[in-house]
């Protein structure tokens, strides 16, 4: 499947290693990819430089948000939750039309510092405004509730535990959850609508306890029935 990821940091990065080491071919989109590859700096998180990256992970192309979209039969969004409407309108909306969206990010706000609190909750997600925004584009929202890690390589943990799909598409959700089943994933729930991202975003202020409390992001929720 021919797939453009949005972002260029570690969680895109992620991705793009798993899909390229499935056979998926990948296209990851940035604002400005003459920029992304020549800073030669690690950022404020200590991501290193995308081009170093690259460099030990061949296989991907780097393509301005607009043309990654535009070849692109799936599109994930793996930009943070504030940008990520912007970064989508750049890609542009014809572009996105009549394509699954895979929407991965979490309306995270940090403008008060750690730990972040949402943007939207409760009676919205930022699902939902990305289906809002681009109605003619298919929304699937998932695997929000893990690290990149988990999302990509599942088997790292014993048992790999549930993780979900939202989405008004059941053509797109299968998609989906066949991506998810090529990663390792075993149990995915569908919870139904895109109106149910909101159950799943909203579990990021316990998922952010949760690492505090074990002292590692390596875990994942497992609903027993």
């Amino acid at each position: 499947m021919k797939t453009a990821i949005l972002g260029t940091g570690t969680v895109g990065r992620t991705i793009a290693a798993r899909l390229i080491e499935l056979g998926h071919t990948v296209t990851i989109g940035t604002r400005n990819p003459e920029t992304t590859l020549a800073r030669t700096e690690s950022d404020a998180m200590g991501t290193a430089p995308f081009a170093a990256w690259a460099a030990e992970n061949p296989g991907t192309t780097l393509a301005g948000f607009a043309d990654a979209a535009a070849g692109a039969e799936l599109i994930i969004n793996a930009i943070n939750g504030s940008a990520s409407l912007d970064v989508l309108a750049q890609a542009g909306a014809g572009n996105l039309e009549g394509k699954i969206i895979l929407d991965i990010a979490n309306p995270l706000d940090f403008s008060n510092g750690m730990p972040p609190t949402l943007f939207v909750k409760d009676t919205d997600s930022l699902g939902e405004q990305i289906h809002r925004a681009y109605p003619q584009a298919r929304v699937v929202k998932s695997l929000n509730t893990l690290n990149a890690g988990l999302m990509a390589y599942p088997d790292r943990l014993g048992d790999p535990g549930t993780v979900f799909v939202s989405g008004n598409d059941a053509e797109a959700k299968d998609t989906v959850t066949g991506l998810l089943k090529e990663f390792g994933h075993r149990d995915v729930i569908d919870l139904g609508d895109i109106t149910t991202a909101r159950g799943t975003e909203i579990l990021l202020p316990v998922w952010l306890r949760l690492w505090g409390a074990l002292g590692t992001p390596e875990f994942n929720f497992k609903i027993v029935r």
